[in-house]
């Protein structure tokens, strides 16, 4: 069987668990190197091994039309909007010029060490995705649909295979700088479009500044994104079938939660040991404003805090691969998460439906899909392990 041909299989399976890979040592902050991609791995095959060994007890939903909360049907089973130059946001739910809503997005890697902040263009980012890499450290990355007036998004770092799967998640071709050997039979995948600054592109796509040491001053620029995109020849619309994984809220029809199984949810911390990273939320614009490193998360492109319409808990079985720290996350099976928005919370699962063309979706306890209000999401990839760690209140 080919790599392709087995990787299918286990995503309709529903028992694929990905794993991470990195730097050859666990990153610090006065301690951190240039990551090549070529370091030695005892094993190169590792990740297949531990993802053969894997399987999910999640339960997929029935085929046809997916009831959602406030009486919606799933967006699996709803004609996407559009009105005139218009369509809904795939990432966001919001009406967007078609031409940036038809767009492949693109996924960026974000170093997140306190010696790379502040972030730039962090904001602009329509799902901002975090979970921990190697020595309890966490990376960030961000989906971006218009990012047409960026001139500087980052500092750009190395590939995690989880990422990579979270970044298919939405179509979305994949921006990083490095990646280890484990990585690459990943990357090398026909579908996986990534624009990597190890490779011939890199100079292309990303730039180094000068005011930081490597690796935390390696950066993306809008200009070379689309250069790397047209030079590498990717398709540059969704594919053909594509449904974003989630459903949004109608205009005017927010989802508050009253009418579900909620409890207040104000204060949220998930629990990271590093940054401790935390959200409050604001009744005065209804978003839910983060801090990590004991101070203000701001984007250096705006000055501004990042600030997000939802939060996902999502929490993933996991486990430690080899002796240098890579971590695996399961990716493609289930599990238990929590829905936070509007000052409230509901709790429920995640469940990976679609197989390689699809997407993890959320459910409430009631087996209804969770409906997002539309705005900016930051979904939280929490070890389940470390359930206990996670203040919601």
């Amino acid at each position: 069987m080919t790599a392709p041909e087995r990787f299918c299989l286990l995503l309709i399976s529903g028992t694929l668990l990905l794993s991470g890979c990195g730097a050859a040592a666990p990153e610090a902050a006065s301690d951190a190197s240039v990551e090549t991609g070529t370091e030695a791995v005892e094993d190169v095959e590792a990740y297949d091994k531990f993802e053969d060994s894997v399987s999910s007890d999640a339960a997929t939903p029935a085929d046809g039309a997916i009831a959602a909360q406030k009486g919606y049907v799933s967006s699996l089973g709803a004609e996407r909007v559009r009105e005139g130059d218009m369509v809904q946001s795939y990432l966001s739910g919001r009406m967007v010029p078609s031409d940036i809503g038809d767009r492949r997005p693109v996924a960026v890697m974000l170093n997140n060490i306190e010696d790379a902040m502040p972030m730039s263009g962090v904001s602009y980012a329509d799902i901002l995705y975090e979970c921990v890499v190697e020595g309890s450290l966490t990376r960030m990355m961000g989906i971006f649909e218009n990012y047409d007036d960026l001139e500087k998004i980052g500092s750009v770092r190395s590939c995690r295979n989880y990422f990579v799967y979270y970044a298919l998640e939405s179509d979305a071709i994949y921006c990083h700088y490095g990646q280890s050997s484990y990585a690459l039979p990943l990357l090398e995948q026909d579908y996986v479009d990534n624009l990597s600054g190890l490779a011939a592109i890199g100079d292309t796509v990303f730039y180094r500044t000068t005011d930081r040491v490597a690796p935390h001053n390696a950066y993306a620029s809008a200009k070379g994104i689309k250069k790397g995109i047209e030079d590498m020849g990717y398709r540059n619309t969704y594919r053909d079938g594509f449904v974003g994984k989630f459903t949004f809220a109608k205009d005017g029809d927010p989802n508050d939660l009253s009418a579900e199984n909620s409890y207040d949810a104000t204060h949220v911390e998930p629990g990271y040991k590093i940054n401790e990273p935390y959200l409050e939320y604001d009744p005065a614009d209804g978003l839910y404003h983060r801090w990590q490193y004991g101070t203000e998360h701001i984007d250096d492109l705006t000055g501004e805090q990042l600030a997000f319409d939802n939060v996902i808990l999502q929490y993933s079985a996991w486990e430690q691969i080899d002796d240098k720290g890579y971590l695996g996350f399961d990716c493609h099976g289930g599990g238990k998460m929590t829905y936070i928005t509007k000052g409230k919370a509901c709790d429920g699962k995640w469940i990976s439906i679609g197989g390689e063309a699809g997407a993890v979706r959320y459910f409430d306890e009631d087996g209804e899909e969770i409906v997002l209000n539309q705005g900016k999401t930051l979904i939280e990839i929490i070890q389940d392990t470390e359930a206990d760690k996670v203040v919601v209140r």
